[in-house]
């Protein structure tokens, strides 16, 4: 990265953060803490109003009321602004999307930027809850739902929504639970009858990304290793929707993989039993009994007919 461009991303990475040290830029623009400085000064010498504060919270950060020229963005920024909308173009049925869509792409000469984003599998019912979702984070209003949880309870919900996510392949809804008061993560899928509260937000509530970063801290998932040996014709599927590694390679095309898996989700698990005996759990014993017993209760359905 030149220091052209190099400057122009310290200033919008100060815009967007608020506050970062010197410390922070180094890291994130790999650089030394005196080339930072350096180009602090420089920013400020072309006008830029960045403030330096000093103590234990000190840093960086551009004085109040300061916006970036709209012109500087390229083409290339507007055709990746472009690739995101058609994304979520792609996944809710909305006009105001669609109106935006178009104003960004009548201020750039090209819109493909070689990627697509294509959401359109999303069922009709995840649209829905989508739409009601929004609703209620722009009015600032609780919402009510039935839920499904990963051990088959269901229970109504009413919460505060902050954000839809898309995340390990599915859409989530970060809420603040007004009874557990505690922000938590609910599965689109696994909710029935959601509707808009007739009440009123009881907090203010943080930006999206910061309460989803800093929960994600709080609890991290805790990921399992599997050890598997993995027959050739089994071998581009594991790959493929078990992220498996190639840890061993056999003459006979067979492998040796390692998976790493959340116990609680129930995708990599039913992908496991749907390779049947091309693939062998190796360790850890206690993934290999629960495949054990799950294979023994097919088989007892089926022996009945």
């Amino acid at each position: 990265m030149g220091k052209i461009d190099r400057l122009y991303a310290i200033t919008i990475y100060l815009l967007n953060v608020g506050k970062a040290t010197a410390a922070e830029l180094s890291r994130k623009f790999e650089v030394s803490v005196r080339t930072v400085q350096r180009d602090i000064d420089s920013l400020c010498q072309a006008g830029i109003p960045i403030v330096a504060e000093t103590g234990a919270n000190g840093g960086y950060y551009i004085a109040k009321n300061f916006r970036m020229d709209a012109h500087m963005a390229t083409n290339e920024d507007y055709t990746f602004i472009i690739t995101a909308l058609k994304g979520l173009s792609s996944a809710m049925n909305s006009s105001k999307i669609d109106a935006t869509l178009e104003k960004i792409t009548s201020l750039t000469e090209t819109s493909d930027s070689g990627i697509i984003l294509d959401f359109s599998a999303l069922n009709e019912g995840d649209s829905q809850l989508m739409q009601i979702f929004q609703d209620a984070i722009r009015k600032k209003r609780p919402v009510s739902f039935e839920y499904t949880n990963s051990d088959n309870i269901t229970r109504l919900h009413t919460v505060e929504p902050i954000a839809v996510v898309y995340r390990w392949y599915a859409w989530y809804l970060l809420a603040y639970s007004i009874v557990k008061n505690d922000y938590r993560i609910y599965k689109l899928i696994r909710m029935r009858n959601a509707k808009i509260v007739d009440a009123v937000f009881t907090k203010e509530h943080k930006n999206a990304e910061i309460i989803l970063r800093d929960k994600d801290k709080q609890m991290p998932q805790k990921l399992t290793e599997i050890t598997v040996r993995c027959k050739s014709e089994a071998r581009s599927k594991a790959i493929e929707y078990l992220n498996g590694k190639i840890i061993c390679e056999y003459d006979n095309g067979d492998c040796d993989m390692t998976l790493n898996v959340i116990e609680n989700e129930h995708f990599w698990f039913g992908t496991l039993l749907s390779l049947g005996d091309c693939i062998e759990i190796i360790t850890p014993e206690h993934i290999r009994h629960r495949i054990l017993e799950a294979s023994k209760k097919i088989v007892k359905l089926y022996q009945k007919l």
